[in-house]
């Protein structure tokens, strides 16, 4: 995966949590993941494709972050458990990351095309990625957790 398709990602996902969620989020370096299975409890997956490159989107979160995005997001207490409206929101989320990363991709003259976000709930799940591409992942921390956004974008042959 190319270097410049990692900023869009980070820049997005800081933006959205922050400006959405009202949450200070600090981001670490940018990794190569290491297995297929999934980095915290609520998982919102989403494709991408454009006419020369393709790939997917995993923004996963903690728990306790999810829970407390969600109650910012929402202006109400915080959740004892994930239910269908945090859920939801996962996907609302996603959306919205992916939105903000396509519109930075589009400066590369990448006019991406985005399918609708699957969420999936449960630690250690595995996802499978179509492309041997190797998977960027940016961790992000919060005050009441963390959270990752992964992006798997190939070349089309």
């Amino acid at each position: 995966m190319k270097v410049e398709y990692i900023n869009p990602f980070l820049k997005a996902a800081k933006n959205v949590i922050e400006t959405m969620a009202q949450t200070k989020v600090k981001h670490a370096k940018p990794l190569l993941k290491t297995d297929a299975k999934t980095s915290g409890e609520v998982t919102g997956v989403i494709g991408m494709t454009c006419a020369t490159v393709t790939g997917a989107m995993v923004l996963s979160f903690s728990e306790s972050c999810i829970l407390h995005i969600v109650a910012n997001m929402l202006m109400e207490p915080v959740r004892e458990k994930v239910d269908a409206d945090v859920v939801d929101a996962v996907g609302e989320l996603t959306n919205m990351i992916c939105g903000g990363a396509k519109a930075e991709l589009s400066k590369l003259d990448l006019k991406f095309e985005l399918a609708t976000p699957t969420m999936v709930v449960g630690k250690d799940l595995e996802i499978s990625m179509f492309s041997k591409t190797p998977t960027i992942v940016i961790p992000f921390t919060t005050e009441h957790g963390d959270f990752v956004v992964e992006a798997n974008l190939r070349e089309k042959n």
